[in-house]
């Protein structure tokens, strides 16, 4: 299974691809694969999360004993993947506050400035990475990474 969405994220003006694509049969074997492209076509983030690693960070009051219930909830993460919440448009306010949470403190703050948007993704019960594009360093970087 695959789906794709456009949105604007390394530019204000133009749109790229993020893409999500789950691949395997078995759960322990399945592999999520993200990408985004920019609206040149150029590759500019890529995160394989393993269906084993996706398992083992979950609720622990989910039953996934059964392995159709592994592969109902995998698909289930993929599905919500590119849910309306995960795009944060900004990616910073400009009234936000940096706080231990974030790796990249003068990231942080040209987000604020410059208003580009951001993605988020759960890796884990208790772990989202929050994504965007830095102007400086022309590449995808994690700017806050949190419960």
């Amino acid at each position: 299974m695959n789906q794709s969405i456009a949105k604007s994220f390394s530019d204000l003006e133009k749109q790229d691809t993020f893409k999500i694509e789950l691949t395997g049969r078995k759960p322990e074997e399945m592999v999520l694969t993200f990408t985004i492209k920019n609206f040149a076509g150029k590759e500019i983030y890529i995160a394989k999360l393993s269906g084993k690693d996706l398992l083992g960070s979950t609720d622990p009051n989910l039953d996934l004993s059964k392995e159709k219930a592994q592969i109902v909830f995998l698909k289930t993460i993929a599905d919500d993947f590119f849910s309306e919440d995960n795009f944060l448009e900004p990616a910073v306010m400009p009234e936000d506050k940096a706080d231990n949470y974030v790796p990249d403190k003068a990231l942080y703050e040209a987000l604020k400035k410059s208003g580009l948007n951001g993605f988020k993704y759960r890796l884990g019960k208790e772990n989202n990475l929050y994504i965007a594009w830095s102007e400086k360093e022309h590449k995808v970087k994690i700017y806050y990474n949190c419960c």
